[in-house]
């Protein structure tokens, strides 16, 4: 487990302007007391790791203090801008939550941008909001806990379920969700089941898996027009709030090319903070379907965590 040593702790009483070192901090529900940023909103808390500000001290040749980029919060012993949304940090009881990495320079009105015409704090420091209220003074010692974001696949057959086929499409979904967030830099926990088309046994292991808070949940296979295809119809009674754009797109993408791809009855949506896609069982279908769905989930995780980016 990454440990980042706390260096100094910062706060300002005005928006844009330098942060002085203080003793400590008490942060809550709306931030840190008595600073600037503290508010019912995604960035309460602002970080920055010693890392970055040595490079910047060695492009602009001088020494700089502790909150001079207005973080709140200065580190030492992990680069910050690797980590991702929802990852959290822990000290004793106090418990933060990374909403965003880097945001928008202030440019002229930035006083370290106007000496350097560059600011480091745009493109590695991070900020959070408070999970759990706590304190926090220089020399404590925070833990990083990465977010292992975990997704269940469902293959539903007949003949795979009684072992008479293969399932091919659970495997290649697996493969290209351990691709997709590995390379996104976020670790992943993937489980898979295969049942047969019963509509039954599909609806408790999806309110199961919804109970427990998994995050994404793919089916393969049901989406058709058969009498034995009732994916969709079970998950969508199911659904919070159906995402109808994704399967519209995708189904008038191939579809324009391949006029069976329209009578797949694919559907995508939220149950609790839970994301659902229903997927053809068609392995070369998965794979088309899975390169449109993986453009929009970071997006959706920010919006199904109220993380207001705009």
């Amino acid at each position: 487990m990454e440990k980042l040593s706390v260096l100094s702790v910062n706060i300002s009483e005005k928006k844009g302007t330098i942060k002085v070192p203080v003793d400590k901090i008490s942060l809550t529900d709306i931030g840190i007391e008595g600073d600037a940023h503290s508010g019912k909103w995604h960035r309460q808390v602002s970080l920055l790791g010693k890392e970055s500000i040595d490079k910047a001290e060695q492009e602009i040749g001088r020494n700089l203090a502790y909150g001079e980029f207005a973080e709140n919060i200065t580190t030492e012993g992990f680069p910050l801008y690797q980590m991702k949304p929802l990852d959290r940090l822990a000290s004793g009881e106090l418990l933060l939550e990374v909403t965003q990495i880097g945001k928008k320079c202030h440019g002229t009105s930035c006083a370290i941008y106007t000496e350097t015409g560059n600011c480091v704090m745009p493109k590695e420091g991070i900020f959070c909001r408070v999970i759990q209220n706590g304190e926090l003074t220089e020399g404590d010692v925070l833990e990083y806990l990465p977010r292992i974001i975990k997704v269940h696949i469902i293959t539903l057959s007949d003949r795979a379920s009684q072992g008479i086929y293969e399932d091919k499409s659970g495997p290649l979904l697996k493969k290209l969700s351990e691709t997709f967030f590995y390379e996104g830099g976020r670790p992943v926990e993937i489980e898979n089941s295969v049942i047969p088309d019963d509509e039954v046994q599909l609806e408790r292991l999806l309110i199961s898996l919804i109970d427990k808070g998994t995050d994404m949940i793919f089916t393969t296979g049901g989406t058709g027009i058969g009498p034995r295809d009732i994916t969709p119809d079970v998950v969508k009674a199911l659904l919070d709030k159906e995402i109808p754009g994704i399967m519209e797109m995708i189904r008038v993408k191939y579809g324009m090319q391949f006029p069976n791809a329209l009578i797949s009855r694919s559907i995508a949506g939220v149950a609790g903070k839970t994301l659902i896609y229903v997927l053809p069982g068609n392995p070369k279908a998965v794979k088309e379907y899975s390169d449109e769905i993986f453009k929009t989930v970071e997006h959706s995780f920010r919006m199904l965590y109220n993380i207001d980016e705009h």
